[in-house]
């Protein structure tokens, strides 16, 4: 609630709950976590197991300063501060929030939130980030997307297609939510012909919310702007109860996880399914055949953080990969719930990254299946994937593709 916070964010242990510091003092420092982290072992400073182990050290120097017999009185102000002097800002900024860490965990430390607990206090306390994200929260606000300099609109991608919006078609049964990738950039909209086309094939009642969509505020929240997520999100539930929307589906992972995840804490409650799940039924159902063969053509997958650790979508695309008959299919190195991050999310698709980039790394394992195409299922990942294969001079032999775009090929 911003109208009763005196601060924002975490700056000091009383800013963080009783669960963060358990996590802090649990620590077993067996390193696990730092050897699944993306931004490591790419070379970034960030360490997860360092940065835990960190902020117990803080803990145990800050909580001796309280009087003893547990009044917990607040000592006076101490000339060493959580953040620079126990953790550095280039650490926080370097997270993806994959949940790689979290996900190998003997004891289950939650290590994001209080990496964006930290984020939110240097953006709403400091004003203090990338100039890359700067830019892109600003677009955010004052476009109501992230991606600046783009030439699309929101319904640039409906030319020729013969898609209703909800203003035409307010009864549709489904709503499909674009986002601002599916809408905004040129893969992005590739993706999302091939899913309107495959809803089209499916006779499935649906509808698009045009220019009335806007940004989900999933970047702002990741990246520490409390205030502009809550400020979007509310926004958007506002469009659904004005239309008195109930079913979402959506092909963003990001989209999908905040609207599903964290509406909610806002009071939207919506079923929302990404397409990987929603076509995996038209498929059972027999509303879909995929007929076409890729016999001349390798294929492997690579699985989102937001669908498969954050989400638990993982044989949902196995399932959409399956029906296709006559797919030559192998599966990529760090695959499923150990899947390698692409290096986009928390904000970084759009922030400077320093030394090797861990798109590049994700490539390596691409290249080493020998497969001729890697399938992914989200906006970012596309991009991300799409620029590794032209830096390691691949792209005559290897390219990306979104699942929903093979499946639309195919039938």
């Amino acid at each position: 609630d911003f109208e009763t916070l005196e601060t924002f964010g975490a700056k000091d242990i009383e800013d963080l709950s009783w669960k963060q510091l358990l996590d802090f003092d649990s620590c077993t420092n067996c390193g696990r976590c730092q050897d699944q982290c993306p931004a490591w072992a790419s070379g970034k400073v960030l360490s997860p197991r360092k940065l835990i182990q960190d902020m117990r050290s803080y803990m145990d120097y800050r909580g001796a300063q309280y009087n003893v017999f547990g009044t917990r009185t607040k000592p006076a102000e101490t000339d060493k501060s959580m953040i620079t002097d126990f953790v550095s800002e280039e650490a926080l900024w370097s997270c993806t929030t994959c949940r790689a860490c979290m996900e190998v965990c003997p004891v289950y430390i939650e290590h994001i939130d209080s990496i964006v607990d930290m984020r939110r206090y240097l953006v709403l306390e400091q004003g203090s980030m990338p100039d890359t994200a700067m830019a892109a929260l600003q677009n955010i606000e004052q476009r109501g997307h992230p991606w600046k300099g783009t030439e699309y609109s929101r319904t640039s991608w409906m030319d020729g297609l013969n898609i209703k919006t909800i203003d035409v078609h307010p009864k549709a049964e489904i709503l499909f939510w674009v986002g601002c990738t599916g809408s905004m950039t040129a893969r992005g909209i590739e993706s999302t012909r091939s899913m309107a086309k495959v809803l089209q094939k499916a006779g499935i009642d649906f509808a698009v919310l045009g220019n009335r969509e806007t940004c989900t505020g999933d970047p702002a929240r990741r990246m520490g702007n409390e205030y502009l997520f809550q400020m979007k999100a509310e926004e958007n539930i506002s469009t659904f109860e004005t239309y008195n929307i109930k079913k979402i589906v959506t092909t963003c992972p990001h989209c999908f996880n905040n609207i599903k995840n964290e509406y909610p804490q806002l009071g939207g409650n919506y079923e929302v399914q990404h397409y990987t799940s929603f076509v995996g039924e038209l498929l059972k159902q027999g509303k879909l055949n995929p007929k076409i063969a890729f016999n001349s053509k390798k294929f492997t997958y690579h699985d989102s953080c937001y669908l498969g650790r954050h989400n638990g979508l993982i044989s949902e695309p196995r399932n959409i990969i399956s029906s296709i008959s006559g797919l030559n299919f192998v599966e990529i190195e760090n695959n499923k719930s150990q899947s390698a991050c692409c290096g986009a999310g928390g904000g970084r698709i759009w922030m400077e990254e320093k030394g090797k980039k861990i798109n590049h790394k994700r490539i390596e394992d691409f290249i080493e299946t020998g497969a001729d195409t890697l399938l992914v299922s989200c906006g970012f990942c596309v991009q991300m994937m799409d620029e590794g294969i032209a830096s390691n001079n691949q792209s005559n032999g290897k390219n990306t593709m979104d699942l929903i775009t093979l499946l639309d090929k195919s039938t």
